[in-house]
């Protein structure tokens, strides 16, 4: 009687449901998956240079391909294989390969786009709706500094266009950080929080000393500066109105600029206008 897809045995490994192991090219050992290598071996597995595989039923070692050779086995190693990626899985998750990415992907191919600017797969609603960074994929998590373009956990993109896993980006938010790690820039909406910093600052005054205290900012967020009156609670954005800013400048160091610059004399020895230089505030 054919065995049927309900009554094939599971195996694999808690990465994988698969029906073969592969034999590491680097070290020759039997692994089932690369993720198993990777976590015992002080070296990583080049699964595209895999040429054998283990059949996990009658444990013949064969070359690479979809189903064991042996006659009196013939098992399908897994319903999804991937030649080029000598990838195998018995758990349907809509694979599929991209040769640009040049791994595979899953989430169903019809769901996707490959942006060539930031060199990964991204979801089609993204499409003329994000922000491309060369090749931004090809770099590490600013959490868990794991390699984002071969990683297996989702990645997630922020308005700066600073990829970053999305389990990273869910508790940096439970800690109460919102800004990119990488350009610290906002990655949520911050109206509700900008608000009620307007009301904590219109409920307290500054004292005398400072009330009229003129400082310059930069907004990370805009990246617009501003010359705005300090406040110890926040400095606001006059531009876009967010508190993601940082001071650049004092009426001190207005001071200390005019202070460096030459004095202009004419003829009688009195100082001369000096009207077309910048000035700051």
């Amino acid at each position: 009687m054919e065995e049927t897809e309900e009554s094939a045995p599971t195996v694999g490994c808690q990465h994988y449901k698969r029906k073969c192991a592969l034999v590491s090219p680097c070290c020759k050992k039997v692994y089932t998956c690369r993720v198993c290598h990777d976590d015992e071996e002080n070296h990583q597995l080049m699964r595209q240079e895999v040429q054998e595989v283990k059949c996990l039923l009658c444990e013949k070692v064969q070359k690479v391909a979809e189903t064991c050779e042996n006659e009196n086995c013939l098992t399908v190693f897994g319903t999804y294989f991937c030649e080029k990626c000598r990838l195998y899985d018995d758990d349907n998750k809509k694979q599929f390969h991209c040769d640009k990415c040049g791994l595979c992907r899953v989430g169903g191919e019809e769901n996707y786009f490959h942006c060539d600017t930031c060199g990964v797969c991204l979801a089609k609603e993204l499409k003329n709706a994000h922000k491309c960074i060369e090749q931004a994929s090809r770099s590490n998590c600013a959490i868990c500094l794991e390699d984002l373009h071969t990683s297996r956990i989702a990645a997630h993109i922020p308005p700066c266009g600073h990829l970053i896993h999305y389990a990273c980006f869910k508790e940096m938010l439970k800690t109460g950080n919102y800004a990119c790690p990488t350009c610290n820039q906002s990655m949520v909406k911050m109206d509700n929080v900008w608000e009620h910093i307007d009301d904590e600052i219109a409920h307290t005054p500054m004292p005398e000393e400072y009330k009229d205290y003129i400082v310059q900012i930069l907004c990370r967020d805009c990246h617009k500066e501003s010359s705005i009156l300090f406040h110890v609670l926040g400095l606001k954005c006059q531009e876009c109105g967010s508190y993601n800013t940082c001071r650049t400048a004092g009426p001190e160091d207005a001071q200390q600029e005019d202070d460096k610059k030459p004095s202009n004399t004419d003829g009688s020895g009195d100082s001369a206008s000096a009207s077309n230089n910048p000035t700051t505030s």
